[in-house]
């Protein structure tokens, strides 16, 4: 084989093998969670926060997220669901996930980053949408109180469903404050082909 003839097979092969590699973190796909309030189609950034997109779309694929609220509601903050069920019960999670806030991603409005306790590497499903620039969330050092929250998608329609969830009445719940009184349900999440 000439070096022509190799230089031809390996351009050919190289955006075979890159769409395998993007497809492994589903660079060409999005997601659309139908909620109560209707849809929301998600970017995700696998470039930028590969473990946890996978983590995501790990929980989508799995059917994980359907049934589950969006239990807390901030407006002017986030509004964060992915982990309790209809009776305020936290579903059985994955083990958690490294932290990869530092990734250059900010917390501005309809991005989604993952929620957490207070150990930085904590994250399992749940999620929160920024509903404003919370620049407060992002990363600024290594440390307990630095690390921040990992940004990995983004809203690219539905923010207008966002916003209606945002305006929910809210009380409490148990433990939980700021719960939705009437439940924002969560009935689907699937990943879709770019939209």
């Amino acid at each position: 084989m000439n070096g022509k003839t190799l230089l031809a097979l390996m351009l050919a092969v190289l955006p075979v093998i890159a769409h395998a590699q993007s497809n492994q973190y589903g660079t060409d796909n999005m997601v659309k969670m139908t909620t109560s309030h209707g849809e929301i189609v998600l970017e995700l950034y696998p470039e930028d926060a590969p473990v946890t997109v996978q983590n995501f779309i790990d929980y989508v694929e799995s059917g994980f997220y359907e049934g589950t609220l969006f239990h807390r509601v901030i407006p002017g903050f986030v509004i964060q669901g992915g982990g309790l069920d209809a009776d305020m019960r936290q579903k059985p999670n994955n083990p958690p996930i490294v932290n990869e806030a530092d990734n250059g991603l900010k917390n501005k409005t309809g991005t989604l980053s993952m929620a957490r306790t207070s150990d930085p590497n904590s994250a399992t499903s749940q999620f929160f949408i920024n509903l404003s620039d919370n620049a407060f969330l992002d990363f600024s050092a290594k440390t307990a109180q630095g690390w921040g929250y990992a940004v990995f998608a983004k809203v690219t329609s539905g923010m207008d469903v966002v916003e209606a969830i945002a305006g929910v009445s809210t009380g409490n719940k148990g433990m939980h404050s700021d719960v939705p009184l009437e439940p924002v349900v969560i009935h689907k999440a699937e990943v879709v082909t770019g939209q």
